[in-house]
């Protein structure tokens, strides 16, 4: 019999409507019950490529014992972290903050009035791991809320008041200096680790932010930051992570070597990673670079993308019920589908792979051996070794097709849609690949045709229905996007979209004292509304807002809105500085504050070929401290105002660039242009 959830339209919520557990969606239903009920309410948040979150509802919320303990003395309630980023915010700060860590699934007990009891994450069905049983954990709090409630409450209403406390921002310590990007790069070469790539121990998480801070520096002439960045691509590049057959990365590695991936597939991460890849292959013309970029994005477009559109959220971590079932290899089947003399044997050296295998009797592919010294062992071309083994896996390619593929979560997130439409549109641009161009229009087409109620956005849809209020992230993520979309598709539907977003951004999320909050003010969070500066696996709100915001403020020349991103970084600079991995977007915000800026207005018929060969050059290069903005002449209504008093030179497509409140002479000509561009940009191919 199906429980509350039927109804739902999240696949993690679905994975759960037939359980016997009488699951509710979060809603005034539910909480209404366990006020009437008199009974504290038992949260679970997780998500559909949560491997943790498939292993605990297999061994307890399919238990019909298990799930009659919860259904007698518990309203229980299921969330979908990725559709209610500000439950999962919320209770995940009360979770680490008394366990001193957190995950997913998140297992989380609280008063009717949704003040926190006790909480943790997994619980297994039997003690072990210097863990309780799930079971015991469901009996002692059932038991204390009845026997000991007045401790209960005066415990939940001191931790639900210590949270609200955290909110409160750090000082300000600092104030806004050029001095200040070398001395952010130097924390963050500190930490790196230069024998494996990337940071800390394991897991090891890609950190494309970071990378991408990095990238910026290196835009300044920083080798040092460069030579980091890189590294830590390549690395990640040779395979484990990166999937080297079907292109896109697992969400983590479990070992500190790349080896081992978590094998799940997150839309948020491929869409930065690809971004940060094609930037470093603009950087440096490394071809392996941009082949990584583009087989991740290829890999979205083939397997994330629905016909309408938009991005779906994730690929699972399980196929078949085993983790990374899809994705291993043994020796058996690697030499079935390479049957020809020597070519097992050349892909299993190239590659990593051997009869006993390296993970659980079977081969994660991890590229070993470089072509040089395959040539050498198996007395090839070295030149022709690209060329075979990208046959070979094409071969195995084939053959995984062909396997019970894991699960997808379709639905459609608009902020993790914002980060791949703005690689996209950059990648278009700067890789000459109008289908990558045309799949970001569409995207974002889609979006503001199907993710928009009143003018106001939603935050996820799924099979025609969107659904849920749309939190910080989406506003702030959409509206960079949208911007980015805006400077390779010159068209002003782009531009007005993004305008709109920040004025409903401010109208909506301010914060009286500075920032914004991740709700809106019409919605309804329990406890408090959160306010997170921290970046985590994606950007945070507040970060993306000020990079909005100061963006945008050089397009429309608003001393106002740059005065108020200048705040929220002063505000936390102490931190970047501190923890600068934990505020790798900050960094960005900060980067681009400091400049210098070039703004470029191209005025022209976009359609011909003089126009094109303005704006054509503009990408060839990394630069990430332009603003570009460009039109016929004269520009529609609702164009930047950046393109206001540009005639054209001559009756020619002409180009004005400005820098610092100072503008060059108009120009018709490329090489001009560029050489007023020359100062602010390193071009290193």
């Amino acid at each position: 019999m199906s429980n509350h959830l039927i109804h739902e339209t999240s696949p993690y919520l679905l994975q759960h409507a037939e359980n016997p557990v009488d699951w509710y969606p979060w809603s005034d239903e539910a909480l209404e019950k366990a006020r009437r009920e008199d009974k504290p309410i038992f949260l679970s948040i997780g998500y559909a490529a949560c491997h943790w979150c498939h292993v605990m509802a297999h061994e307890s919320f399919e238990d019909r014992a298990t799930a009659a303990l919860m259904n007698d003395h518990f309203v229980c309630i299921k969330v979908d972290r990725e559709e209610r980023p500000d439950l999962d915010s919320i209770y995940m700060s009360f979770v680490a903050a008394t366990t001193g860590s957190g995950g997913w699934p998140m297992s989380v007990f609280l008063t009717p009035q949704g003040k926190p009891i006790y909480g943790g994450t997994y619980f297994p069905p039997y003690r072990s791991h210097n863990l309780p049983s799930f079971s015991e954990v469901l009996t002692t709090v059932a038991r204390l809320w009845q026997s000991d409630r007045a401790a209960i409450l005066s415990s939940s209403e001191k931790l639900a008041q210590l949270l609200v406390t955290r909110q409160e921002p750090d000082d300000k310590v600092e104030s806004l200096d050029p001095a200040l990007l070398p001395r952010f790069s130097k924390a963050i070469a500190e930490k790196y680790d230069w024998h494996n790539g990337g940071w800390g121990a394991a897991p090891k998480f890609p950190q494309p932010m970071l990378i991408e801070f990095l990238l910026r520096q290196a835009s300044r002439g920083d080798q040092a930051s460069l030579d980091m960045a890189v590294h830590a691509l390549q690395r990640m590049a040779k395979g484990g992570m990166y999937d080297l057959l079907g292109g896109g990365f697992a969400r983590y590695s479990v070992d500190a070597t790349w080896l081992v991936p978590h094998f799940e597939k997150m839309l948020y991460d491929n869409a930065q990673l690809a971004r940060a890849y094609l930037h470093a292959y603009q950087l440096t013309g490394e071809p392996s670079l941009r082949e990584v970029g583009e087989a991740t994005l290829d890999f979205v477009l083939g397997e994330m993308t629905h016909p309408m559109g938009g991005f779906f959220s994730s690929l699972d971590a399980d196929s078949e019920g085993e983790e990374g079932k899809y994705y291993l290899w043994s020796a058996k089947e690697i030499s079935q589908q390479l049957s020809a003399p020597g070519e097992a044997e050349l892909f299993m050296a190239a590659y990593g792979a051997s009869e006993a295998g390296n993970f659980n009797g079977r081969n994660i592919l991890r590229r070993s051996l470089t072509d040089q010294q395959l040539a050498a062992e198996f007395h090839q071309d070295a030149g022709a070794i690209p060329t075979i083994l990208a046959d070979l896996r094409q071969r195995l390619l084939k053959e995984r097709d062909s396997r019970v593929r894991p699960g997808s979560d379709d639905k459609v997130l608009v902020a993790w849609n914002a980060f791949t439409l703005a690689t996209l549109a950059e990648a278009g641009r700067a890789l000459n690949r109008p289908d990558y161009l045309q799949a970001a229009i569409r995207n974002a087409d889609f979006i503001l045709s199907s993710m928009l109620d009143r003018g106001r956005l939603l935050r996820s849809w799924r099979e025609g229905s969107a659904r849920h209020t749309a939190y910080l992230e989406d506003y702030a993520a959409l509206g960079l996007a949208l911007l980015a979309l805006y400077q390779s598709d010159p068209n002003p539907r782009w531009y007005r979209a993004a305008m709109g977003l920040l004025e409903q951004l401010i109208a909506h999320f301010s914060d009286p004292f500075g920032g914004f909050y991740d709700t809106p003010d019409d919605h309804q969070t329990p406890l408090y509304r959160p306010k997170d500066m921290q970046d985590n696996a994606t950007p945070s709100g507040n970060a993306m807002a000020a990079l909005l915001l100061l963006q945008l403020s050089t397009y429309e020349g608003r001393s106002d809105w740059r005065s108020m991103a200048e705040g929220m970084l002063t505000a936390n600079l102490g931190m970047m500085l501190r923890y600068p991995s934990a505020f790798a977007f900050w960094l960005w915000a900060t980067d681009f504050a400091l400049g210098p800026v070039d703004e470029v207005a191209i005025v022209g018929d976009l359609a011909q070929h003089p126009t094109q060969a303005l704006l054509q050059p503009l990408w060839q290069v990394y630069r990430p401290r332009l603003v570009l903005a460009a039109a016929p002449y004269p520009p529609a209504n609702g164009s930047p105002a950046l393109l206001r008093d540009r005639p054209l030179l001559n009756g020619q497509p002409s180009a004005y660039v400005c820098r610092g409140f100072v503008c060059g002479q108009p120009v018709n000509d490329p090489q001009a242009m560029l050489n007023q561009l020359k100062t602010a940009i390193v071009d290193r191919r």
